[in-house]
């Protein structure tokens, strides 16, 4: 289903320690489905959303991240892929990255996923991390130092998406990330195709997030070498990852 990155990827990558990789990311069962979930402090790691490269351009996959942060002395720990985005790669609606926003957020009215309101936004500020639902986050004027806009909104203060049918047809690969009780990023994807409503009750149940977001569904892409992925299947538009620095660098 995925195609490996090149070997310099994952050889960087291994600079990780298996304790630390361990600590990260594990596989999770809930409700007879698997899903790779990776938890980070965000107060003690690095976490941010990237978009272009140094040639301004997006980067549209892990390969070409990781290669500007090699320039960096830097390598990815991990990363995912962080909201929808037009097919020129652009994101949807609000991004803001390095304390600048590229993009503004998005309150329309469309269809599709994003537009399953209520939507919202995962951001970083000062050492926390946060998803809000789109006019919750509007409201709490919030100055971010990253913030990406998707949708829909899986967990709106303990409560799963009024949308979500618990028998629905609706099967897809889904990724999504929430912040748990603890003040930790939450990031989870499916190891198979699920439903919208069990991918939110494992936020809620299972991974302790009263509010949780749906990043994307069939392009979902996830970089965890502790977990022997390295998609590069899909081009994508921004990118949430966890960097260190190179040791020596």
């Amino acid at each position: 289903m995925f195609r490996s990155l090149s070997i310099g990827l994952a050889m960087t990558a291994s600079i990780l320690s298996v304790e630390e990789a361990a600590a990260a990311c594990r596989k999770v069962m809930y409700l007879t489905q698997s899903y790779a979930v990776c938890s980070f402090d965000p107060a003690a790691n690095d976490i941010r959303i990237f978009h272009r490269g140094r040639d301004g351009l997006p980067y549209a996959g892990f390969e070409n991240l990781s290669r500007d942060l090699r320039q960096e002395g830097e390598y990815l720990e991990f990363a995912m892929n962080g909201g929808m985005y037009e097919r020129d790669l652009t994101s949807v609606g609000l991004l803001v990255t390095d304390g600048i926003e590229r993009k503004a957020i998005d309150r329309g009215h469309s269809w599709g996923n994003f537009y399953l309101k209520p939507n919202g936004v995962f951001f970083l500020q000062g050492g926390r991390a946060g998803v809000l639902e789109t006019e919750a986050y509007i409201d709490a004027a919030i100055t971010p130092d990253f913030a990406t806009q998707s949708g829909p909104m899986l967990v709106i203060e303990g409560q799963v998406h009024p949308a979500f049918l618990p028998l629905s047809d609706s099967l897809q690969i889904r990724n999504g990330v929430g912040v748990d009780r603890n003040g930790m990023a939450v990031f989870a994807i499916s190891l198979e195709p699920v439903r919208f409503h069990d991918f939110a009750t494992l936020f809620r149940d299972q991974l302790d997030c009263a509010n949780a977001l749906f990043l994307d569904g069939s392009i979902s892409s996830l970089f965890a070498p502790a977990l022997g992925r390295y998609d590069n299947t899909h081009p994508m538009g921004p990118i949430i990852a966890v960097t260190r620095k190179i040791p020596g660098s």
